[in-house]
């Protein structure tokens, strides 16, 4: 729907349910027609197509805030070309909630960068889908299984082997590692899976079916780490000049030995935090705390 004055919140629903289809013409032909002081595009999608429409807004001078990953962990020249192009039109170009939900993590990293400091590293564990697996994974509850529950209770993919394939975790660390001032390729990310590449082509009837196949092994190795006193997480990771993401195994003095369900870590090494690096956590997903997240972009913009 679009309307300059706004529409009342009483009746948007029944609205929306009768007003005409719209296409990615009309949305940008709307939007920038409006001309609407001090305005934001917010994107709630994951599509690449709205993603496309940035660069436009951005030359009109309006903001956009992002929970859409696609943009900002695209080729690195597009990247750069909406951050440049925010910065000559005293706009805003955000995207918080692409890495870790509500958790303050970009912005506490632009902090650190506009004080003068320097990230040297960065570990994390951003995918919550595979940390509720891990923390789900018992001798009770074989490793199918918690794929299945994962599923089951909204954390995974419609299709899980998008979350398995560590797919999200690369487009979260490369959008980190730019941020961190650094120049970083999706290509460029070492992936280190822990199930074998057979199990990512074919049906997904077939991953279903083949899937248990897996769970002795899983069983056999979990025993072995519970004996360590380890647990599984997988960790991405950026340091001089190398990005990588795998499946590691953590001593329980280790900051990721704790985290619960399907929370979000980072821990962030910088010549300041160098000793003792600076360390975020929470609730890593969830409808509730990325909406919270969208909605703090917006206010950062409207507050200016």
């Amino acid at each position: 729907m679009f309307d300059r004055r706004g529409f009342s919140l009483e009746h948007c629903r029944e609205m929306l349910a009768e007003s005409e289809p719209s296409n990615l013409q009309r949305l940008r032909d709307e939007v920038i027609g409006m001309n609407i002081f001090n305005s934001v595009f917010v994107d709630c999608t994951a599509s690449a197509d709205v993603a496309s429409l940035y660069q436009e807004f951005l030359e009109n001078n309006i903001s956009v805030v992002a929970a859409n990953k696609v943009a900002a962990s695209s080729d690195y020249a597009t990247y750069a070309a909406l951050k440049s192009t925010a910065r000559r039109k005293g706009v805003k170009f955000l995207f918080e909630t692409n890495v870790g939900a509500g958790l303050p993590i970009i912005r506490t990293m632009n902090d650190l960068i506009n004080s003068g400091d320097k990230i040297l590293k960065i570990e994390a564990v951003l995918s919550g889908t595979l940390n509720f697996i891990f923390n789900k994974l018992s001798a009770d509850v074989p490793f199918s299984e918690t794929v299945r529950l994962a599923k089951q209770e909204g954390y995974s993919e419609p299709d899980p082997r998008v979350d398995l394939s560590g797919k999200d975790v690369i487009r979260k660390l490369v959008i980190l590692s730019r941020e961190a001032g650094y120049r970083i390729e999706q290509e460029e990310v070492e992936k280190n899976l822990f199930i074998p590449d057979e199990y990512f082509t074919g049906s997904l009837d077939d991953f279903w079916k083949n899937l248990p196949a897996l769970d002795a092994d899983f069983e056999a190795r979990r025993r072995e780490l519970e004996r360590e006193g380890k647990r599984w997480r997988f960790v991405a990771k950026y340091e001089d000049g190398k990005a990588s993401v795998s499946l590691c195994e953590v001593e329980r003095t280790h900051p990721f030995y704790s985290l619960e369900g399907s929370n979000n870590i980072i821990l962030l090494t910088t010549e300041r935090y160098n000793e003792y690096p600076m360390l975020i956590q929470g609730y890593g997903a969830g409808a509730g705390v990325t909406a919270a997240g969208v909605f703090a972009d917006i206010m950062s913009i409207a507050n200016v």
